[in-house]
């Protein structure tokens, strides 16, 4: 009998793609909760014309208790939760930060409790390599103790994480697993899913993209002098998809028993880091012509360098990277020529 997963946020990129994975593992049903402040309804139909489901949304904010709660009383077969909905650009963050405590943790606090009232089993926790800082020591792994925030969005994950924790003692029933992954990029392999938002692109490959496509004149390398072999920022780059597919993983692990903890962490990345200029530089051989970018100054709240070891998800998950940064690039250009032809 297959288990009803609920996706927080299901609408949006990482969540999207976790919907088509959860789906087509053919071992959950899903619902979505979404208000689509900062995605679009019309996501679920590409989930659909993928998947051949169509997937209920329930357009509430979560931070609305009452309105989210609601969505229990209609489900009482819910046996577990993705929790992605949450503000995620750290400029921004930086900008309005109490926009992003009140949002990110007060949702999550409505989860929560949800959890509780309601005994969910099971919950899955959308965190960040960003709660570790500005770490000297890589590759990081889940021992790597957390560092200072270098913005309000990376301090409301590590808060996130320490609710989560805090409430095994008074919800023991409520299995949890936090997942910190690095740098989502790439689109679903069919070019028909992939990042989109009503806002203008705040992530390196979306931008990219535009600035391939003419969409955008030019883009922004933030920092050239950073300690690193070409001075600009490294990061772990990860597909969406393979991220999708480490939620199914893990949903599976907590289903099957396998944790050994009430609360247990879990790093998702390639192990792999690439700056940005070299990302450019292979973005440019898959779109086979020069982008057009400029060197910049350093942008709050960036760090230098920062990659990941996920053994750990391999050996207990049973998860691995399927897709290569040439792939990540390649898909999000199909999806790049997709937006172009069918979405106005």
């Amino acid at each position: 009998m297959k288990k009803k997963i609920l996706v927080t946020g299901g609408c949006g990129y990482i969540g999207s793609h976790t919907l088509i994975e959860l789906i087509e593992s053919g071992r959950y049903d899903v619902l979505c909760v979404d208000s689509c402040v900062r995605s679009t309804p019309e996501t679920l139909d590409r989930v659909k014309n993928i998947t051949g489901v169509e997937v209920k949304n329930y357009k509430v904010d979560i931070c609305d208790k009452d309105a989210f709660f609601k969505v229990f009383e209609e489900n009482d077969d819910i046996a577990g939760i993705i929790h992605f909905a949450a503000y995620k650009a750290v400029g921004e963050s930086v900008e309005q930060p109490l926009m992003y405590y009140r949002n990110n943790l007060g949702a999550l606090a409505n989860v929560l409790e949800a959890c509780q009232k309601y005994h969910i089993s099971h919950l899955l926790f959308s965190s960040s390599c960003s709660v570790y800082g500005d770490v000297k020591t890589l590759p990081v792994n889940e021992e790597t103790p957390m560092g200072e925030a270098f913005c309000p969005y990376a301090h409301t994950k590590q808060i996130g994480e320490a609710m989560i924790r805090s409430m095994q003692v008074p919800n023991p029933g409520t299995t949890s697993l936090i997942l910190r992954y690095f740098n989502p990029v790439g689109a679903h392999p069919s070019g028909m899913n992939g990042e989109l938002s009503p806002d203008k692109p705040n992530n390196l490959i979306p931008i990219i993209m535009h600035v391939a496509s003419g969409v955008l004149p030019q883009m922004t390398v933030f920092g050239t002098d950073y300690d690193t072999r070409d001075g600009s920022c490294i990061r772990d780059y990860l597909h969406v998809s393979d991220i999708a597919d480490a939620h199914v993983k893990a949903m599976d692990y907590l289903v099957e028993h396998r944790n050994t903890d009430g609360c247990e962490v879990f790093n998702l990345g390639s192990g792999n880091g690439v700056t940005v200029l070299e990302m450019l530089d292979a973005a440019e051989k898959v779109v086979g012509h020069r982008l057009n970018y400029v060197l910049g100054d350093r942008r709050p709240g960036d760090i230098p360098a920062i990659y990941g070891d996920s053994s750990k998800a391999e050996q207990l998950l049973h998860w691995h990277c399927r897709y290569n940064v040439d792939d990540m690039i390649a898909s999000a250009w199909k999806w790049e020529n997709y937006l172009k032809e069918n979405v106005k």
